[in-house]
């Protein structure tokens, strides 16, 4: 057992009994077995633990929470609120009729067929350490389960919370999505700080998509300056199933989002768009695996990054076309942007195709402001900052809109403006 594992397992009590006891203890002797991967493995090449596996944390406690209404998306999303991995009925909102949306704790212990029948069936805790080290501490996250016809017109909220008072803490919350053949939904993730602490979340979100469900899924993370963030969305589609994915990273001081799909049936459709925005020295890693596994799937994916300051960008995406994955159409696309000399983005598209009937493409970008189009503006009397924020903004926005769901993107465009100052002072100007 490594140093961190035996340090775990002090601190923080697996739980002796209940549905999943078995599936704890198991997941917990694999992560003692992996260790925290090393950018000596592949997979982490460009981004290192390092800091997490210095720090000593504790399980998190209470806190007292009162203002969330500025992560809200309005009175007609029901929310469910989790404030250091643990559900808050207190802060949620009732969930509409005709789908259980809830604590997974309580699923667990008022309908566990539900949950036993996916729960870590999909995200690979055997291989993956993070992934592991979640599965061994499950405690509580959202259970949602959408019959079969159910057909949701109001977004579900998810809002993780999290504080560290005074000494650095872990939560790991955990999510399953079970969607019946034929339902529809919208999932909004937001993860966020209350303060500048430092504190790690390790998050796990598992998505089963029945035949011809439609899953409309984003994730927004604003966590503190000085946290960590480490996140799996494992997706398994069903016959003509349809996920779409928008994933915007802005927070945290070392963050990593990943999301994986399994095409395991034919005739799906998944679109991962991604936004990340780095200054200082903050570290965003992103990393996709869609794997067509089936045949006449089609796959889209498109993520743009800006980096500033010293900070580091990492896209690492794979597409992955099985031999008997015939009539496959897949396209990839990476583009990034950086603002400053000291930044650095590693972008690595990957295309391995083992059939031979497919249409597939991909590439990457990596480039700095256009000195021309920064001469137009600066010969139209605007300010060399406000000319820079002006373009930069011109090359998040079109990740912006394509968030059909508009008191999100309202947010987000928010945030993106927020971190460049003088494109709001433009704004104020006209």
């Amino acid at each position: 057992m490594t140093e961190l594992a035996q340090s775990l397992r002090d601190r923080f009590a697996l739980v002796e009994d209940g549905p999943i006891r078995l599936l704890r203890e198991a997941a917990f002797a694999r992560f003692a077995k992996l260790g925290l991967p090393t950018t000596q493995d592949e997979e982490w090449k460009y981004t290192s633990l390092a800091p997490v596996a210095q720090l000593r944390f504790e399980p998190a406690g209470e806190a007292t929470v009162h203002e969330i209404d500025r992560w809200t998306l309005g009175d007609g999303a029901a929310r469910l609120v989790f404030v250091n991995g643990r559900y808050r009925p207190d802060l949620s909102s009732r969930a509409p009729d005709g789908a259980f949306i809830g604590s997974l704790r309580t699923a667990l212990a008022e309908r566990p067929e539900l949950v036993l029948r996916e729960v870590a069936r999909h995200a690979d805790w055997q291989r993956d350490a993070l992934t592991a080290l979640n599965t061994a501490f499950i405690e509580d996250g959202a259970f949602i389960h959408l019959p079969a016809g159910a057909v949701l017109q109001a977004p579900i909220h998810l809002l993780f919370v999290s504080t560290a008072p005074g000494k650095p803490t872990l939560s790991q919350p955990r999510n399953l999505i079970v969607a019946g053949a034929n339902s529809q939904a919208t999932v909004v993730e937001t993860y966020a700080g209350l303060a500048d602490e430092v504190y790690f979340t390790n998050a796990v979100t598992e998505v089963v998509l029945g035949e011809n469900a439609r899953l409309d899924h984003y994730k927004l993370q604003e966590e503190s300056a000085r946290a960590f963030h480490i996140a799996l969305t494992q997706v398994h589609h069903g016959r003509d199933s349809r996920f779409t994915s928008h994933a915007v990273a802005l927070g945290a001081a070392l963050a990593r989002n990943e999301v994986r799909a399994l095409f395991a049936s034919e005739g799906s459709e998944c679109t991962l768009n991604g936004l990340y925005m780095a200054t200082g020295k903050q570290h965003l890693d992103n990393r996709t695996l869609i794997d067509h596994k089936s045949p006449r799937c089609t796959s889209r994916e498109l993520y743009k990054g800006v980096l500033d300051g010293q900070s580091r960008g990492v896209f690492s995406g794979r597409v992955l076309v099985r031999q008997d994955a015939q009539k496959t159409d897949a396209s990839q696309t990476n583009k990034n942007l950086l603002l400053s000399d000291d930044a650095v983005v590693d972008t690595k598209p990957q295309l391995e195709i083992f059939a031979d009937d497919v249409k597939c493409a991909h590439g990457a970008a990596v480039g700095q402001l256009d000195d021309n189009a920064l001469f137009y503006l600066r010969s139209r009397g605007i300010g060399q900052e406000a000319a820079r924020s002006l373009l930069t903004y011109a090359f998040a926005s079109e990740m912006v809109n394509l968030v059909p769901l508009g008191p999100l993107r309202a947010r987000v465009r928010d945030l993106v403006t927020s971190k460049l100052p003088a494109f709001e002072k433009l704004k104020e100007a006209a």
